[in-house]
């Protein structure tokens, strides 16, 4: 694999963000007004909602939706027929999805410091060290990975960019109601626990109240690296197989 090469699609795909303000605002300025919203609206502990519930909810919802940009993306290039002309450049198809799961993994990062740094800003006050706090990037950065897999997943199955704006929902959703800030019974846990969005939001409450070195954080983050990696192995290989025509 090109290093420089490597370096160079992911320089190319940040720009290509900056220069679309949709997938813009999805990634950044969307998870800087849902925290504004919630922080203001709902972090009144009187409503019954904790800012240290609301804060991790919100990191990976934003994170959640990387699904639909990765799917919107792929579809378009394609349609465009992008993806054709790159099988003729020298770039290896490692290099292109490396390309694609770095940048999504520095968006994620990107996320979780304007989300945090807003928070702040509005009264949160989280209990942990500031190098406790650190861990919440790599754990986000490794949930990202699911992310950039089930957009190529959705990308596969999509003949359109509209079309896989529609059906990224069928990823979002579950993980939407079940694994961010919505408030979760003893009953809804068992769906929950069944989605990585869950064990994410746990590590990360975790950390943000000084609970870094709980075990369960280990539990968490081992269920998130394995699906995690697991599913965008499978995204990539049906791409490839599926998708990439």
């Amino acid at each position: 694999m090109n290093l420089q090469g490597l370096e160079a699609l992911v320089k190319m795909e940040l720009k290509k963000l900056i220069r679309q303000p949709a997938n813009l605002f999805l990634t950044l300025l969307f998870p800087a007004v849902l925290t504004l919203m919630f922080g203001v609206v709902f972090g009144d502990p009187e409503l019954g909602m904790d800012m240290n519930l609301i804060v991790p909810g919100v990191i990976v919802y934003a994170c959640i939706f990387i699904i639909m940009t990765v799917a919107q993306s792929f579809s378009t290039e394609r349609q465009e027929g992008l993806l054709k002309r790159m099988n003729t450049t020298p770039m290896t198809s490692g290099e292109f999805m490396g390309s694609q799961i770095i940048t999504n993994m520095t968006i994620a990062i990107l996320q979780v410091i304007v989300v945090f740094a807003l928070a702040v800003l509005i009264g949160f006050r989280p209990n942990g060290s500031v190098g406790a706090i650190f861990l919440a990037f790599p754990v986000i950065a490794l949930f990202s990975l699911s992310s950039v897999g089930l957009g190529l997943i959705t990308a596969t199955v999509s003949k359109t960019p509209e079309a896989a704006t529609g059906i990224s929902f069928v990823f979002i959703l579950p993980q939407m109601f079940f694994g961010t800030f919505m408030p979760i019974t003893d009953t809804t846990r068992r769906i929950a626990m069944l989605i990585t969005s869950y064990y994410v939001v746990d590590a990360l409450t975790l950390i943000f109240r000084g609970d870094w070195t709980s075990t369960n954080i280990l539990l968490d983050v081992g269920v998130i690296s394995i699906v995690s990696v697991t599913i965008v192995i499978i995204g990539i290989l049906l791409f490839e197989k599926y998708g990439n025509v």
